[in-house]
Parts: C-alpha cells; structure tokens; sequence
C-alpha cells in the first residue's frame, strides 16, 4: 500500500443497482482519497445477507459487480487494498468480540434497524440487529483513522467510535500491558464530502434515490448507457417555474434542488455557481446542459463496468489479491485484540 499515516476504510453492499446516488454519494470519493490516504474499500457482502436470503448466484454477480465499479471509477489495486468482506474471516471474528462489548440499548437505537424491521421487529433477524457490530469490526480491524460517510451512517459511525472507545477503556491496564500506550483503537473521523451526499428520486425529490423504487426512471443506474441517463434527465420531475439565481429560491422546490445538486457535484462547483450560471432559464434548458454533463461523466464509467463484467476472472484476481493483503492488516489486529482480552492464538 502507499505509505500515508492515516487509514480510510469504506464499504458497499452488493445489493444490485447501483445508481448514481450510490456514485455520487459514496464511490466517487473513493478514488480522490487515494491520494492523501492508505484506503481499504471493501465490498461487504457479508452485509448483504442481514436482511433477507439472498440468490446465491446472483449474489455473485452483484459482488463482481460493485468490485467493476470501483475499478471503473479509479481505485487502483495495486496501491491500495480492494476486496470482500466473506473472503476475510476477522471482520465476523471480531464483530463477535464486539457485540460483547456492544449494549443492547446501543443498537436498540439505531434508526437503519427500525426503518428496515418495520412493525415486525420480532422476526427481524439477530443479524439484521447486530448489523452495527459487524460495521464496526470492518471498520476497526484496519484500525482505520476516517470513513467517508453519508448522513444515514453517520449514527452507526458514532457508534463504532462508542465501542472503540469502551473496548479501550474496559481493557485499559491490558493494552498498555501489551506495548499498545495509552488506546489500541483509533477512533474514527468522518470524511463527508462533496455537495450530494444525498441523492434523491427523479420522480420524487422527497425520497432518497434507491434501488427498490419500482420505477427505473427514478434512478441513474451505474451501468446505464448514453441514450438512458440522456432520457431520464429529460423525463425527471420538475415544476413549472424557472430556476431562481439564489440557492434559497429552491429550499422549497425538491426536485430542483436535487437536480442542481447533482450538476453542481458532477461539475465539482457550488449549488450558487449553478444557479448563477442558469438562473432564470426554463428547465428544458437546464436540463439539456445536466444530460450533457451527466452522459459525460458517467457513459465512460458505464462502459468500463460491462467491459471489466465480460472478465470475470480478472476481478476475481483482484478480489484474491485484495483478500490477501487486508488478511495480513486484520490478522495483526486480531493477534492483538486476543493477546489484549486473554484468549489464545496460533502462534505458529
């Protein structure tokens, strides 16, 4: 790995679709961090199979499918570690010794467990539940300084930083007793970058772009060509007034809000620049100029993805390889967290 002092860990469910809000909010980032961080990005498939079974093969193809993406968008695995979470057995390993250290009261709190069990909390699985543990092992067994975040994991986030922070204090005369000083987890930062780390629907700028909307024309998938983002920019909701030239016109218009946050972050400017550059305009104006951009950006990582899905042995070279070297960073902190706790290990 190139040799920077600070850790960036992230991960994405292989979970199908990905879409643009998945792009925007998230793998984007992943790439520019690289040249400031040793990063580890991992898809966390492992994750995927919280809330429901899962079709094994596609499964497979969904995990192939997010390592496509964050090769199409420029993560590079040879100086930087890209993998699966199964394929690295600490994460579950210490995600046990986490929900050990973790309250019930902690994740009874956390708001993506009671959005996704619903009414029906009693036949939600213990996985599902635990969900927080797991992301706290993936995050903490790289010892990972930062973690670029959305504002819907910024609480699962506080809670990594919560169980870091009690296994440091529980264990406190046993890490320093094994050479760790004063704390043998970091405690992690959030990075949240960018102006959309919030993507919302095409069709409705009140909700969150999303996989399960039954309407493609909702999202901009990933693997969308040329001719589909041009035809769902065209066909996203709008309202009938012209765009205002200040960013407080549109506080209370959903859809034009969302549109020019997605050009103002697919141009790398600001909400005001947009909105100066193309106050005043109708939105079929607008909206020619977004597709342009959007088709500009994003059919080229598009094509890169079915090309890199057409070579399935070479991503899982690189998911083996990336395996590989995230084994010899997890298996050092495992070796720790046991000498630190008191259970023994293989020595040899």
């Amino acid at each position: 790995m190139t040799q920077f002092k600070e850790l960036v860990f992230s991960g994405v469910q292989p979970t199908g679709n990905l879409h643009l809000g998945n792009y925007l909010g998230a793998i984007r980032q992943f790439a520019a961090l690289q040249n400031s961080y040793n990063c580890v990005y991992c898809v966390v498939d492992l994750h995927a199979i919280t809330a429901k079974r899962q079709d094994p093969k596609e499964l497979r193809h969904q995990i192939r499918e997010v390592t496509a993406a964050f090769l199409a968008t420029g993560i590079d695995p040879k100086n930087h570690i890209i993998f699966n979470q199964s394929q690295v057995p600490e994460h579950a390993e210490l995600a046990w010794v986490f929900n050990c250290v973790a309250r019930m009261g902690w994740l009874s709190r956390m708001t993506q467990f009671k959005d996704k069990a619903g009414k029906d909390r009693e036949n939600a699985s213990v996985g599902l539940f635990a969900y927080p543990s797991l992301m706290a092992a993936d995050i903490l067994v790289y010892r990972a300084t930062h973690v670029p975040v959305g504002e819907d994991q910024k609480q699962h986030l506080e809670l990594t930083r919560d169980i870091a922070q009690k296994f440091n204090n529980d264990w406190a005369e046993d890490i320093a007793a094994q050479g760790f000083g004063d704390m043998f987890f970091p405690l992690p930062e959030p990075l949240i970058q960018g102006t959309a780390t919030r993507v919302m629907s095409l069709r409705d700028g009140s909700k969150k772009m999303s996989k399960s909307d039954p309407s493609d024309y909702s999202r901009i998938n990933l693997t969308d060509d040329a001719d589909a983002i041009a035809t769902k920019i065209r066909k996203a909701k709008t309202d009938p007034e012209p765009l205002p030239s200040e960013a407080k016109g549109i506080e209370t218009r959903p859809e034009a809000e969302n549109l020019v946050s997605i050009y103002a972050t697919l141009t790398d400017t600001s909400i005001d620049a947009v909105l100066k550059e193309f106050g005043g305009a109708q939105f079929s104006t607008f909206k020619s100029a977004l597709a342009d951009v959007a088709v500009n950006k994003l059919a080229p990582i598009a094509s890169e993805m079915r090309r890199l899905m057409d070579d399935t042995a070479y991503i899982d070279q690189v998911l083996a390889e990336g395996s590989g070297k995230a084994r010899v960073l997890a298996t050092e902190t495992m070796n720790g967290v046991k000498d630190i706790v008191g259970l023994l290990r293989n020595t040899k």
